[in-house]
């Protein structure tokens, strides 16, 4: 009977350890993939030439990822800026002033934010942000372009890298307060104790003592929140303007690299190279989540083991 359930756990740890790895290879199994089909165009391109080129011409065997690279990080930063502030004031009240009852009943609408599809969010990002930036920010913008650096634009259609800052910045708000959240809430209560004792208020605690200690963990979230951010695609596709060019404002459109891929692959595939450039895209964005993905988990296992 002892040797029957003995074989019966090792069997069953076995089995779950093969699953788990699998899962685990999927990642490397789907690289390897994608850096076999862009070979093609590896060897006729040179990958430096193919990431700072800016001329992207299909039609005439050019490929230049420049501008969707560059499209990318714009609106990607512009969603860091507008949601990292949110969501630090927002971890910080649910963590340190928020009653316990309100903690909990917000946690299930963060939960709720971030399980949203992204359709959700562009069809809410056509309808809503880019009509209010249209009629009521541009017209201010206009006026104030002569004085600020990188608000001048010929685009007054509202799609562009802004409108799609904002979408992004909403999807990447839940995800960044609750981990900040969790970081801030894990700082032990001796810590808190120790400042207040010395005669500090409860926000001078939180700005010198608690904000101070969780600082890798608050890292980790905005690191995991751009990793999101810099994958997203079908919200980002809606509203970001999809015109091939470097922004040079605010407001022009852009094309990220996500949306080149969801608007072109399966079309045109009978130019040379067109499927071989979208895959080595496809590549490019799987290994900047992967590492970004691999550093907020890094700075998170250190502020949980700081802290065990």
């Amino acid at each position: 009977m002892y040797q029957k359930r003995t074989i019966k756990d090792i069997t069953a740890k076995h089995i779950m350890f093969t699953l788990t790895l699998l899962v685990s290879l999927l990642v490397v199994v789907i690289a390897w993939g994608l850096f076999t089909r862009s070979r093609p165009i590896l060897s006729e391109n040179s990958l430096t030439a193919l990431l700072f080129s800016v001329k992207w011409h299909p039609t005439q065997g050019q490929f230049g990822f420049a501008p969707f690279i560059l499209g990318t990080i714009y609106v990607t930063l512009v969603a860091i800026v507008l949601a990292v502030p949110l969501a630090i004031f927002s971890a910080v009240f649910l963590a340190e002033y928020a009653p316990k009852a309100l903690r909990n009943s917000f946690k299930p609408v963060l939960d709720l934010l971030a399980g949203i599809s992204p359709v959700i969010f562009g069809a809410f990002g056509v309808l809503v942000i880019v009509p209010l930036v249209q009629k009521y920010l541009l017209p201010v913008v206009a006026h104030l372009a002569k004085f600020v650096p990188f608000l001048a634009t010929n685009n007054f259609t509202g799609f562009g890298v802004f409108s799609a800052g904002i979408i992004l910045a909403m999807m990447i708000f839940p995800i960044m307060t609750q981990v900040a959240e969790e970081v801030i809430h894990s700082i032990p209560k001796e810590v808190r104790d120790s400042s207040l004792a010395l005669g500090a208020t409860h926000w001078e605690t939180i700005k010198y003592v608690v904000l101070k200690k969780s600082r890798p963990g608050i890292i980790a979230a905005v690191i995991l929140g751009l990793a999101r951010a810099f994958g997203e695609t079908i919200a980002v596709l809606m509203v970001v303007g999809n015109v091939v060019q470097i922004p040079k404002s605010l407001f022009d459109a852009a094309y990220t690299l996500p949306a080149l891929i969801a608007n072109n692959y399966g079309e045109m595939m009978s130019i040379p190279l067109y499927d071989s450039a979208l895959l080595l895209a496809a590549l490019i964005l799987l290994v900047v989540t992967v590492f970004f993905n691999i550093l907020a988990w890094l700075i998170l296992a250190r502020v949980e083991k700081a802290y065990v």
